[in-house]
C-alpha cells in the first residue's frame, strides 16, 4: 500500500502564540507599593543609584496615597499577561493649573510594545481632559528612553542642573507641555 501524498498547505505548528497586549488600569492594593519597590530595585539595577531614590519615590507614593484629589489626579498601572509592568502618575503641581507627570516606569521586560508611550499619552489626555493649562515633569538626562518619549509627545526641555543624588552625579532635566494651545 502506498502512502497517501498531501498537497494542500502544512499548518505550522511551530508558529508563536499571539503576543499579549498590555492593559492599563486604576491602581489596586498593594499597586503603591509595588511602584516604590519597583522603582527602587530597577534603578539599582539600571543606574547604581542608591536608597535615596527610593526615599523619594516612597514618598511621592505616600503623599498621593494621604492626600489627592481623584477627579485632578490619577495612576495608572500597567500590566501584561497578568503581571504589572508599568506605571505613571499625574498629580497637582503647585504652580496654578499645572500638572506633573511623575514615576514613570517599564520593566525591562515590558520594553518595545509601545507601553511607555502610552502611559505618557494618558497623563497627557487625562491633564488636557481636566482642565490643566500645562504638564510639567523632572527627569534626569541618563534616562534617555524616557525623555525620548517626552520630545514625542510635544514637551520641551525648559531647564537643565548638574546635581549629586541617589549617589551618582546626574543632571536634572525640567520640560513643559502647554495644553491649551493643542
Amino acid at each position: 500500500m502506498t502512502p497517501a501524498r498531501h498537497t494542500g498547505p502544512v499548518a505550522d505548528t511551530h508558529s508563536a502564540p499571539p503576543r499579549p497586549e498590555p492593559v492599563l488600569r486604576d491602581p489596586r492594593p498593594g499597586d503603591l507599593g509595588w511602584i516604590v519597590e519597583r522603582h527602587g530595585a530597577l534603578y539599582a539595577a539600571e543606574y547604581g543609584w542608591n536608597t535615596d531614590f527610593e526615599g523619594l519615590v516612597a514618598g511621592i507614593v505616600a503623599g498621593f496615597a494621604q492626600d489627592h484629589d481623584p477627579h485632578l489626579e490619577r495612576v495608572w498601572i500597567a500590566e501584561l499577561a497578568g503581571r504589572r509592568v508599568g506605571c505613571v502618575m499625574c498629580v497637582r503641581d503647585d504652580a496654578p493649573a499645572t500638572a506633573r507627570l511623575r514615576l514613570l516606569l517599564v520593566e525591562p521586560e515590558a520594553r518595545g510594545h509601545g507601553l511607555g508611550d502610552r502611559l505618557v499619552a494618558e497623563v497627557v489626555a487625562f491633564a488636557r481632559e481636566v482642565g490643566y493649562r500645562e504638564l510639567v515633569l523632572w527627569t534626569n538626562d541618563v534616562l534617555a528612553a524616557a525623555r525620548a518619549l517626552y520630545l514625542r509627545h510635544g514637551f520641551t526641555l525648559v531647564a537643565e542642573k548638574p546635581h549629586r543624588s541617589y549617589g551618582a552625579d546626574l543632571v536634572g532635566q525640567d520640560w513643559r507641555l502647554g495644553l491649551a494651545d493643542r
